[in-house]
């Protein structure tokens, strides 16, 4: 399971305690939101595209929505995402609980300014039931990130 991967990634890095798992689904950023006790706009969530027949990760917040305009003029292309059935194979968590944390080999992580407005946000953890609370410095140093961009509308 992909959450086992993550736990061992925290663990080598001493804050696998930091994970937390609820007895709820917190798939969706509502879910993860009422689970979590927290705005929805501060769930960091993990969204999966296809650019240039790879598999690419953007951390945006709870309340944004991909700009598809902005999206063309960073990457090239039109924002195609991920099927299910792609997300698990190219990036190695299942949806709902798909992270920025131990992804597969070459999937290149970036972080969406709209996170930037907030002290700490909560992304997932690997499985559809789990988050943990990273600073913004810690997402950064984490998620082994490439760059900020600037994709999104709406928050």
């Amino acid at each position: 399971m992909a959450i086992e991967k993550v736990k061992q990634y925290f663990s080598e890095i001493g804050i696998a305690e930091r994970i937390r798992e609820f007895d709820v689904s917190s798939a969706t950023v509502e879910l993860a939101a009422v689970a979590l006790e927290c705005e929805p706009c501060r769930i960091a969530k993990t969204l999966s595209f296809m650019v240039d027949g790879h598999a690419v990760l953007i951390v945006t917040a709870g309340d944004a929505k991909i700009d598809n305009s902005k999206f063309k003029a960073q990457f090239g292309t039109k924002a195609k995402m991920l099927t299910p059935d792609e997300v698990e194979t190219l990036v190695g968590h299942g949806v709902g609980g798909v992270c920025p944390f131990a992804v597969n080999d070459g999937v290149p992580v970036y972080l969406d300014e709209s996170l930037k407005r907030f002290v700490t946000v909560f992304p997932a953890c690997g499985s559809s039931n789990s988050a943990i609370e990273l600073s913004i410095d810690e997402l950064e140093k984490y998620s082994g990130f490439v760059s900020w961009i600037d994709v999104c509308k709406n928050w």
